[in-house]
């Protein structure tokens, strides 16, 4: 009998050590369960069927000569003359520009660029027709106004950009220009077939002429 009840008080000293394990596994498993639930969401998206176009524009600026243009050389000036070419510019890309500017490369003899009070050198002047064409026969601006760019600035002056026309240059327009090279009135006198020290006879310069314009003013659009 006392050993009966001894083996019997063992299977309960045995089931009592094991309820705890069992009670922290069960527990264990409730909270993995839990857990899982927490992550468990619903969730929605929404999308356009029509993917949406997006283009950039273009800004180009082409210049064709209009009759006599900068692919023709000027020769043998004198004191006093002035000599017209004619280009057009013409707004070519899809964007709206502004602020048409100016730069001239002198390249060559430095009395007709530059003589310290450049009195003597070259100078460039710069005409627009509006609304009209230049006749490059006659120089009058036919069918529209005639206005002043730029006035007669020596080539010194010319060595980086100068504003011609703050204002708006549409898409499409064209400007049409009258460029205008001038060797200033002076005096000069060659004593026995020499001429003075600086003198503009007998020189040479080449003209690279660059017109910019830079993008219309950037937009916010609604619609």
């Amino acid at each position: 009998m006392t050993k009966h009840r001894a083996a019997a008080d063992t299977a309960d000293r045995r089931r009592s050590a094991w309820r705890p394990l069992a009670f922290a596994a069960v527990g264990t498993a409730t909270l993995v369960a839990m857990g899982t639930g927490v992550w468990a969401t619903l969730s929605a998206t929404a999308t356009n069927t029509t993917p949406e176009q997006v283009t950039s524009g273009t800004l180009k600026l082409a210049m064709a000569n209009n009759g006599t243009g900068f692919s023709q050389n000027i020769t043998n000036m004198a004191p006093g003359d002035v000599v017209n070419r004619y280009v057009d510019l013409t707004n070519s890309g899809t964007l709206d520009g502004q602020a048409l500017t100016l730069q001239v490369a002198a390249t060559g003899s430095s009395p007709l660029v530059t003589d310290g009070a450049t009195s003597k050198a070259l100078r460039v002047s710069v005409f627009q027709c509006t609304g009209g064409t230049w006749n490059p026969t006659t120089g009058a601006c036919t069918g529209g106004t005639s206005s002043s760019l730029l006035a007669a600035t020596p080539l010194s002056g010319l060595g980086s950009a100068v504003t011609l026309a703050p204002g708006s240059l549409a898409s499409g327009g064209v400007t049409r220009l009258q460029v205008s090279v001038q060797l200033p009135d002076q005096s000069e006198t060659t004593v026995n077939g020499v001429a003075p020290a600086g003198t503009v006879q007998g020189q040479s310069v080449s003209l690279t002429y660059t017109f910019g314009e830079t993008q219309r003013s950037a937009t916010t659009t609604n619609s």
